[in-house]
């Protein structure tokens, strides 16, 4: 691992967060994104592209839309497709930047936008990293955040905690069998939907998770 790395304030366009950059040149990035009531400084994004900076990737963490235009509250439904369009945005400044593959992640909602965006345009990027993704709301598993899952096409890797109330393990399982690509399901033990109190490892988790489905 690199540990020689920078982060600096980032913003191209519509695009708002910040860059971690290790030495060197990168030819692969990753976008990350947060979840509804948080931001792009949210302490697990900031662990997780710190880790995966250190091995050598681009990482731009960036606040989705609709956090840029109010620093409270989720989003509306309405700005979903605002969202996605900030995604996508970002996937472009890594391109710009000599990224020649992009990687495209986020937690809960951030994630939930990024697997849409990805089951639309399939070309779009390489591989998802899903933090927590919100299976369904709590105590409401029959409304299942799965319509597009049979339409992705790029590998997937979701990482879960055990005591998460927006889906349970063999919940994701289950889900997870919708997608026709490689996918992989990095498990946190004791970790709930903010995957804070889980006894691993988070970022080294996922790290694995991605090595996994690449292969």
């Amino acid at each position: 691992m690199n540990e020689a790395t920078a982060v600096a304030k980032f913003e191209q366009g519509s695009v708002r967060g910040f860059l971690h950059r290790s030495a060197g040149s990168a030819t692969a990035g990753l976008v990350l994104t947060h979840g509804a009531g948080g931001n792009c400084g949210a302490p697990l994004l900031v662990a997780v592209a710190t880790a995966f900076c250190q091995t050598g990737l681009l990482v731009l963490r960036c606040d989705l839309p609709f956090r840029q235009h109010k620093r409270f509250g989720p989003p509306s439904p309405a700005t979903a497709g605002e969202n996605r369009a900030g995604l996508r945005d970002a996937v472009s400044a890594l391109q710009t930047l000599g990224c020649r593959q992009v990687f495209l992640g986020g937690h809960s909602y951030g994630g939930r936008q990024a697997s849409i965006l990805a089951a639309e345009e399939p070309e779009l990027v390489e591989q998802l990293l899903l933090l927590s993704y919100p299976l369904h709301p709590p105590d409401k598993p029959n409304q299942l955040r799965t319509d597009h899952f049979s339409k992705l096409r790029v590998p997937a890797v979701f990482v879960h905690g055990t005591q998460d109330p927006f889906g349970s393990i063999e919940e994701m399982r289950a889900a997870m069998h919708l997608i026709s690509t490689r996918t992989e399901l990095v498990v946190v033990e004791g970790a709930g939907h903010d995957l804070a109190r889980g006894n691993f490892d988070i970022e080294r988790l996922a790290i694995a998770g991605f090595q996994r489905v690449t292969r």
